[in-house]
């Protein structure tokens, strides 16, 4: 693939993703804090947000691992919606991490 059709890629890419983040914040999260479901899941189970959202994270993980392992063809809406997915779900845990992080700082001061 030559450098200008990567490039792209990559911005389609993260243009759909920016997209689906911005509607799903709607129904996954309130209007204060855009972690709510992690933080709330964390609290049902007695972990940490970052540990709920790697639990939720790992249910994206698998189609992504199982449909690279099979020798079928998928439709590139089928691939579009699981690479999605699963990288909104890392930019989730980003966020997480940086505001665990923001907070130890705040402690320390």
């Amino acid at each position: 693939m030559n450098v200008q059709k990567f490039n792209e890629v990559v911005a389609a890419q993260v243009k759909m993703s920016t997209d689906i983040l911005f509607v799903k914040a709607k129904e996954y999260a309130d209007a204060e804090d855009r972690l709510h479901n992690f933080k709330t899941a964390a609290a049902l189970e007695g972990i940490t947000p970052k540990q709920a959202l790697a639990g939720m994270m790992a249910k994206h993980t698998v189609p992504v691992y199982d449909m690279c392992m099979s020798p079928s063809d998928f439709p590139m809406a089928m691939w579009d919606e699981k690479i999605t997915d699963h990288i909104n779900y890392l930019l989730l845990l980003k966020a997480v991490i940086v505001e665990d992080l923001e907070k130890c700082v705040r402690m320390s001061e």
